[in-house]
């Protein structure tokens, strides 16, 4: 079942979208790799139910060659063996930071990134994980639709 869009942010509100854009942009070119930051933000995205990103950084892993079990099996995660020391540590703090109202972003989920990462890489994953709960909000809130052409593997 979907439901209708609400209104057309990027219409209405341009000059604040375009701005989130261009953090967007600027993670892109983070030294955490394009690739651990598409994973985060689609288990961020799991999280907060947008279907939109859920959809799109699905298709954004599939492009760069990511395995299909591994982009099946995010949402188990802490179950199975897919994912490196680097990559938990990212995802924990992804969950912790997204679920803050009851985590409450312990000391312990921050040192286990240290690590994994450099002071640099922290501050872009935490702002990577910041972003992408703003872009959840904003997918979920507006109902964002999901784009319709098949996801193809390979």
């Amino acid at each position: 079942m979907s439901t209708p869009q609400r209104v057309q942010a990027p219409r209405l509100v341009s000059e604040a979208y375009r701005a989130l854009a261009g953090v967007s942009a600027a993670l892109g070119k983070a030294a955490i790799g394009k690739r651990l930051t598409d994973l985060v933000w689609l288990r961020i995205s799991q999280l907060n139910g947008c279907a939109y990103c859920v959809d799109l950084h699905a298709r954004d892993l599939v492009a760069q060659g990511e395995d299909g079990q591994r982009i099946n099996s995010l949402v188990t995660w802490r179950e199975v063996g897919f994912y490196t020391e680097r990559e938990r540590a990212a995802l924990n703090w992804a969950e912790s930071l997204t679920l803050v109202d009851r985590t409450h972003a312990p000391d312990a989920d921050y040192a286990a990134l240290a690590p994994h990462f450099s002071e640099q890489e922290i501050a872009e994953l935490t702002m990577a994980i910041a972003l992408m709960n703003a872009w959840n909000r904003i997918g979920v809130g507006l109902r964002l639709p999901v784009a319709a052409a098949p996801l193809k593997q390979g």
